[in-house]
């Protein structure tokens, strides 16, 4: 086939809904091993549409069961044609409508190199330019220059990103939890920083860290990631609330504490604006409305962009938000709520309440602590874990909610083997698919961590899946009590329970 007419056939196959670009960058193998490094990688473009889309709404989401109508191709690749290498290098299926001539009408008579068709090469890349220039016009902002990545032959350049509450900021669906970069997990910054670009490369745009985290290192850390231009096309939240000193105004949620504390944070962050500023935990010591206050005038001084909190109980965020509103504060905009398979209170009154005043939601612990990662077993030994000596609570073998937690994990991982996934992307996937759930924080310690995280099922998982998943763990249960991040004060304090006699 003609070029000219293969760039006809590409425009009468464009599609003209598109929710999704993914560019595939795959390093074939040469006939010819003097030529290899003369040859660019060949950009096979891959664009999820439906065609039905424009008697849809535009929010609805795509379903996982439609699949392509056409597919670009590289016949000479060693293994067959491009999906069978895709399933066979264990990547995931492109949810997208990708294009592919067949091996017949790939262009005859253009030079080889190696075994490549250069001006075929030519014209894969022109395509892509020309979907992702008309992406770029439709979707501003979606399509970042940070959105790029080379790992292992795979190119990702996008990922489908989602609102954070009604900001109108866009985020991926996974958010890099830093928590475990500095003493707390990798003491190894040049590591650490790695991991970092390689989750930015993936299409991971969020990064949520906190001044506690190994006392500020864990901001050092990931300063030093964003530095060199990177940090501009990066979201960027921390928080404030915990002890950072010894000083008894060291910490908690006063206004005293939380300007000093964000220029702390800045500092060490490397930056002058956060994007998100959350309140870490309540404090009931200190009035809603002195948070607010302080919060409210660090927005409107251009320090932070966005307040948001974690682990508050619902009469917590609804009373934010009704005294904001009275009191003419910058309301809070998103909640970090522990929620998992294993933790599912949350669904009983927190992310419907986040659902009534439209506030994004950032779960944290979605594999519950390293619950969900497949390593525990019944029929294995149990694994030593650096949080289990830092919250042994949540690992005690002792404790009723943790036996609970090993059945249901066990069940869990053979039911995700059932589905053809790792129990990972399981875990990931049921987070993603509550409607409440803007992000699930992924929290990985090491570069193989952030491997078996990517590539989760964004979309969510199907009903069926979702039903079973019910089935060992009822909606609105935590197996374990401890996990859910926050006792309140009034059963955490005997005495708020007892009058003096």
């Amino acid at each position: 086939m003609p070029v000219g007419q293969a760039r006809r056939q590409l425009a009468e196959f464009e599609p003209s809904h598109v929710n999704r670009l993914v560019v595939i960058d795959a390093r074939l193998t040469c006939d010819c091993p003097a030529a290899e490094g003369h040859v660019e990688p060949v950009h096979l473009v891959a664009v999820r549409a439906d065609r039905e889309r424009q008697r849809r709404d535009a929010d609805d989401p795509l379903g996982r069961d439609e699949y392509a109508s056409f597919l670009f191709d590289f016949p000479q690749h060693p293994g067959g044609r491009l999906l069978a290498w895709l399933q066979a290098a264990r990547y995931q299926r492109p949810p997208a409508v990708v294009g592919a001539p067949d091996e017949q009408h790939a262009p005859g008579g253009v030079e080889n190199h190696g075994g490549h068709r250069r001006q075929w090469q030519r014209l894969l890349a022109d395509a892509g330019a020309k979907i992702k220039d008309k992406l770029r016009s439709r979707h501003p902002g979606s399509l970042g220059d940070a959105a790029r990545c080379v790992r292992r032959g795979i190119r990702v350049i996008a990922m489908s990103m989602r609102t954070l509450g009604s900001t109108g900021v866009q985020v991926s669906p996974l958010c890099l939890g830093a928590m475990m970069f500095g003493a707390w997990g990798n003491p190894d910054h040049d590591e650490s920083v790695r991991i970092i670009h390689r989750a930015l490369e993936s299409g991971i745009n969020f990064i949520d860290t906190a001044d506690v985290y190994s006392a500020g290192e864990s901001e050092q850390i990931v300063g030093k990631a964003l530095a060199g231009g990177r940090r501009d096309n990066v979201v960027l939240a921390t928080k404030a609330h915990g002890a950072m000193g010894r000083d008894v105004n060291e910490r908690g949620n006063s206004r005293r504490w939380l300007i000093r504390e964000c220029e702390n944070s800045l500092r060490r962050l490397g930056t002058d604006y956060i994007d998100l500023y959350q309140i870490h935990r309540p404090d009931p010591a200190t009035d809603i409305d002195e948070t607010l206050g302080a919060l409210s005038d660090l927005i409107r001084a251009g320090k932070i962009g966005y307040a948001g909190h974690s682990t508050f109980p619902a009469e917590a965020i609804v009373e934010a938000q009704w005294t904001a509103q009275r009191r003419g504060r910058e309301r809070f905009v998103c909640e970090q709520p522990p929620y998992s398979i294993l933790v599912r209170g949350a669904e009983a009154d927190v992310l419907p309440v986040c659902q009534r005043y439209h506030l994004g939601v950032i779960s944290w612990g979605p594999l519950a602590s390293g619950w969900l990662t497949g390593r525990y077993r019944l029929d294995a030994e149990f694994p030593a874990s650096r949080r289990a000596q830092r919250l042994p609570h949540r690992f005690d073998m002792s404790l009723p909610g943790n036996q609970l937690k090993l059945a249901a994990a066990d069940q869990l991982a053979g039911l995700a083997a059932e589905a053809g996934m790792s129990l990972i992307h399981l875990a990931l996937g049921f987070v993603l698919s509550h409607p409440a759930v803007t992000s699930a924080i992924i929290g990985p310690r090491t570069m193989e961590h952030l491997d078996s995280q990517l590539g989760a099922p964004a979309d969510g998982l199907p009903a069926d899946l979702l039903d079973r998943i019910d089935e060992i763990v009822p909606p609105g249960v935590n197996l374990n009590r401890a996990d859910r991040g926050y006792e309140p004060p009034a059963l955490a304090d005997p005495a708020r329970r007892r009058g003096s006699r």
